[in-house]
């Protein structure tokens, strides 16, 4: 059989069985990720050396073969026969390719069928501004961000560019003008894209991640200059961010750092996914929204003074983690085991329950 037919079964497979990921490792069998959980596919052989390679090639431009053989490691993007989007990324292990490919869903979908809370929407309306959707990898912080922005494309004329690696979802026809440019084919880097925006008359844009201090810097001093950006950051919560974010640049520089912040900043969106009991997965979440008092703090430096504010601004739109979990466990749409697990507080949790 050859690679191609066999990568469009496994991609079948993907589609399917409603998974969200497929793994091709060496001496594994292809495996799928369901509901959360790994299942191998097990009416298919191990994988050898041979195999992951040959698949890989199938799913690489002949450009992006060379700089993977180059760099020993590549994010990149395919699009299957059967019209099936994924990011995925290729590595060495062992002096053996693995690849991870995650399913990008071609359909955007909306805030509600997500399950978030409708207040994303109201960010969505701000002329400018900093919005920062945060968490661990593989928590839905991309889809998020695509539901907010498609939801511009659909109630705006905007311009909006996204600067990604790699590009992920594909924004249907809309109102707005949404130009995606992907890191090292469409650009040199994140910063350079960031830079070149400023001469695009960009009123919307989206950076995938905000990897050092320039690109942090160009995109604070955006949101000051009249545009709105969206970003993501791998951290836990609201004030993980602030202090990632300040911590990144020179001691001499932060005080100017916490100033822009202060100015700019519209909010911090932290979000897991959970295992729901019905099936799938559902999520929780905590946002931060600046007002004067998250501002003063955030100029001051005193970011562990945040949750407090959190868990007392709910009138204003703000939502506690805990808050967020303790609401499904009670509506059964999650265990109280499962709460624990991904509670940053279990003793907040456990008084709320």
């Amino acid at each position: 059989m050859s690679y191609k037919t066999q990568l469009g079964q496994l991609i079948d497979a993907v589609g399917e069985q409603g998974a969200s990921d497929l793994h091709l490792s060496v001496g594994h069998k292809p495996t799928i990720r369901v509901s959360g959980a790994l299942i191998p596919l097990v009416n298919l052989p191990e994988l050898a050396a041979v195999d992951t390679e040959g698949l890989l090639f199938e799913l690489l431009t002949e450009e992006n073969k060379k700089l993977f053989l180059l760099k020993k490691d590549l994010d990149f993007s395919f699009t299957g026969p059967s019209g099936l989007r994924f990011r995925g990324n290729a590595f060495y292990q062992q002096n053996v390719i693995g690849i991870a490919l995650r399913l990008i869903t071609a359909k955007i979908r909306n805030l509600n069928e997500l399950n978030l809370p409708p207040v994303l929407s109201d960010v969505t309306r701000r002329k400018q501004g900093f919005f920062l959707v945060v968490g661990p990898v593989g928590q839905g912080k991309s889809t998020t961000l695509a539901a907010m922005v498609n939801l511009i494309n659909q109630e705006r004329s905007e311009h909006v560019i996204t600067i990604e690696d790699p590009v992920e979802y594909l924004y249907p026809a809309g109102k707005s003008i949404i130009d995606q440019r992907e890191v090292r084919f469409d650009t040199a880097d994140f910063h350079t894209a960031l830079k070149s925006m400023f001469r695009q008359d960009v009123n919307v844009a989206l950076i995938g991640e905000m990897r050092n201090p320039e690109t942090i810097s160009t995109a604070v001093t955006a949101a000051e200059t009249g545009h709105l950006i969206f970003s993501t950051l791998h951290t836990n919560n609201a004030s993980q961010t602030i202090d990632r974010i300040i911590d990144s640049f020179p001691g001499t520089q932060q005080s100017q750092i916490k100033v822009q912040l202060a100015g700019s900043l519209i909010g911090v969106f932290s979000q897991r996914l959970l295992p729901r009991i019905s099936g799938g997965l559902i999520p929780v979440y905590e946002l931060l929204l600046n007002n004067s008092a998250v501002s003063n703090l955030i100029r001051e430096g005193r970011t562990h003074e945040l949750n407090m504010v959190l868990e007392t601004g709910s009138e204003s739109g703000m939502i506690d983690m805990n808050h967020s979990i303790a609401t499904l466990v009670r509506a059964g749409e999650i265990t109280q085991e499962d709460a624990f697990k991904y509670t940053l507080d279990p003793e907040s949790l456990q008084r709320l329950l």
